[in-house]
């Protein structure tokens, strides 16, 4: 079981979810979702980003329906502060690290201040601008529901995003504090972020970094899936899921090329 890259055998295959397999808090295409079948049918995959595991269920699994191929799958919501499989009575929580009342409404407190002080407070948004996730709280400038291509316009550079993370980073020494999707800053316990999911996972599944090839569009340093490139692991930079797709698509012929009855 497992995939070939550039010659290379992976057992688990990992991928960030907002902008690489799905446009940001929308679902995945039915392309992709095909995609993504193929992949379980010969490999493990796991995908962890900051969504909670109802954004997860929402954009991956009600596309992807039930098949036999399910218990391959591997979800880390909220960055890996938790980590969600299926079993023999559907989708059970492995783990949580939820944050104190204490932590979220610090959080909560700085992240609003601190938009409002650097004028990133909007007055015209879609949903929440302020989530409690249980282990993570998430700003999204827009709001949790605004369009793709709203949020797309708002920071292309990622700078106000950074701005508002190093204000928040520094009020919050105690916590993470990191960018997120394309208008968003999430903040979660000390330490854990990506890294510490994937690492949980790999101790989990007894796999090591060499393992692994992880998709991700925030691989650049400051981004939320620069963490896992530090721990050594590959990792494929991609621009949107059209790109994901096409590589995955190459990753998987290979694979089908590598097998000996090919």
């Amino acid at each position: 079981m497992g995939v070939v890259s550039a010659g290379k055998s992976y057992q688990l295959v990992m991928f960030d979810l907002d902008d690489t397999l799905a446009p940001s808090k929308s679902p995945m295409s039915a392309e992709m979702a095909d995609l993504f079948r193929r992949l379980l049918h010969t490999s493990m995959a796991a995908i962890i980003s900051g969504g909670n595991y109802q954004q997860f269920s929402a954009q991956v699994l009600d596309q992807l329906g039930e098949f036999d191929d399910l218990s391959r799958l591997h979800l880390l919501p909220t960055n890996g502060t938790q980590y969600v499989r299926h079993g023999d009575e559907g989708w059970e929580v492995v783990y949580a690290e939820n944050l104190t009342d204490d932590q979220k409404q610090r959080a909560m407190d700085v992240l609003e201040t601190g938009a409002k002080e650097l004028g990133l407070w909007e007055t015209e948004t879609w949903g929440p601008v302020l989530e409690d996730r249980g282990s993570q709280i998430t700003f999204s400038a827009l709001g949790q529901k605004a369009p793709v291509e709203a949020k797309s316009a708002w920071d292309p550079d990622n700078s106000k995003k950074e701005k508002l993370r190093a204000y928040a980073a520094e009020r919050l020494p105690d916590l993470e504090v990191r960018s997120g999707g394309s208008t968003s800053v999430d903040v979660t316990k000390k330490g854990v972020d990506k890294a510490y999911g994937t690492r949980k996972l790999m101790e989990i599944l007894d796999l090591t970094t060499d393992d692994i090839l992880y998709f991700g569009d925030r691989l650049d340093p400051g981004g939320n899936d620069h963490p896992v490139l530090e721990l050594g692991i590959d990792c494929v930079a991609v621009k949107g899921w059209q790109d994901t797709y096409a590589r995955l698509t190459a990753v998987l012929d290979e694979t089908d090329s590598a097998r000996p009855n090919h």
